[in-house]
């Protein structure tokens, strides 16, 4: 029995070991095809990415297996997505037409949607998704904040530095650092303070 579950585990390490290198070579080959590509950063397969020159992504990102990064127009000169250094997600999306900045050491857990703008809905003779695009504007995540499961970062807002965003929350507003926020819509509930 010994023996059969180390076989297991070893079988196990092995197949961690072949994805890592997989997930290693793949962030290798297309880091050129991004505005820019920092050093230690990896994509984990599966992931989607549209108009990855108006990417920037900084130094040990680890964009997660199940991403979507998405620039569905190449309207906006220079970078539209911007994840700074040490920026973590996994299976988060991210649309953007002008202007998401993620800043260093964001954490972003799975089911995130942040996004510059959304489909119009003037129209009821017109599919939603035929409509134009509303006016994009800029969303901002500050350094150290996190994004719990299944948050919606709406157009427009900025969250501070070091807030906490509570699970399933959809942020209409902006956030003042240092404070968690819940709820749809989010609203602060604590503010932090230092220990």
């Amino acid at each position: 029995a010994t023996l059969s579950r180390v076989g297991r585990i070893n079988g196990y390490g092995v197949l961690l070991g072949a994805q890592r290198l997989r997930d290693s070579a793949y962030s290798r080959l297309v880091a050129g095809g991004f505005r820019s590509f920092g050093a230690g950063s990896r994509i984990l397969l599966p992931t989607r990415i549209a108009n990855p020159d108006r990417i920037a992504v900084g130094a040990g990102v680890l964009i997660g297996a199940g991403s979507w990064l998405m620039v569905p127009s190449r309207d906006e000169p220079g970078p539209v997505i911007e994840l700074h250094d040490r920026v973590r997600m996994r299976g988060a999306s991210i649309s953007a037409v002008r202007s998401v900045v993620i800043e260093e050491a964001v954490g972003i857990a799975a089911g995130v949607y942040i996004s510059d703008h959304s489909h119009g809905f003037d129209r009821i003779d017109v599919p939603i998704r035929d409509q134009p695009l509303t006016e994009p504007r800029p969303v901002r995540i500050g350094r150290g904040a996190w994004l719990g499961q299944n948050v919606v970062v709406m157009p427009g807002v900025t969250i501070g530095e070091q807030a906490v965003i509570g699970a399933n929350a959809v942020v209409t507003r902006d956030i003042p650092p240092r404070t968690v926020a819940v709820g749809a819509p989010a609203r602060v509930v604590r503010e932090l303070v230092p220990g």
